[in-house]
């Protein structure tokens, strides 16, 4: 069985838990305890020298980060990679815009705005940062117009590794209703046969540590 070490709270975890738990394939999630320092073990950086989640073990087969977890969850499927060659590039396209633009900005501003101590979450750092997220969900917004996923006419990686991050409840300067395109497709997520929040998806939430 595949085992896939993640841990709720992770929109990283989720890009690659959603893909395995739509494929079809036998998987199962293992809890990452990260705000107790699990990725900063002996242990765990023998598994990731990265010291990141997620982590996918298949046998064998152990592989780190989320993109490359897709990638390898379409190879096994024949799924979600994109059916022509240039449909390939443009679902890589939009992989690396994610992890670039939008995804790394979105953890790092829920982070600072939901999980340290209220007097120590820099003002000037998330403002900036929300600069750069309303650019970011400007032109995922503009690029969703008239469709209802990324690229092609199904869901794929591009989808899976945008929206990583966006149905997460706490605040971080992502409001759905503000975003017409983007609702209407995250709607067209959430109706596809199998999927589940990430809070249900994967162990670990907010509320187990009394937050």
């Amino acid at each position: 069985m595949i085992q896939l070490h993640c841990f709720g709270e992770s929109g990283n975890a989720y890009k690659a838990a959603l893909p395995l738990a739509l494929s079809g394939l036998d998987w199962e999630p293992v809890k990452v305890d990260f705000f107790n320092g699990a990725t900063r073990t002996p242990d765990y950086a023998a598994l990731n020298i990265m010291g990141e989640a997620p982590v996918l073990v298949d046998g064998d087969t152990v592989l780190t980060q989320s993109g490359v977890i897709q990638m390898y969850i379409s190879e096994k499927t024949g799924k979600f990679g994109g059916s022509t060659p240039a449909e390939v590039r443009e679902v890589l396209r939009w992989v690396f815009w994610d992890n670039h633009k939008m995804s790394s900005q979105c953890g790092m501003q829920r982070f600072l705005m939901n999980f340290l101590p209220e007097d120590k979450r820099p003002k000037e750092v998330i403002a900036f940062n929300a600069g750069r997220l309303t650019a970011a969900y400007k032109t995922l917004n503009t690029a969703l117009a008239g469709r209802d996923w990324l690229v092609g006419d199904s869901v794929t990686n591009a989808d899976f590794s945008c929206c990583g991050y966006l149905f997460y409840p706490e605040p971080f300067g992502f409001v759905r209703g503000d975003w017409p395109e983007i609702d209407r497709w995250l709607s067209n997520i959430e109706a596809l046969d199998g999927w589940q929040h990430p809070y249900d998806l994967m162990p670990g939430r907010p509320s187990d540590r009394g937050l």
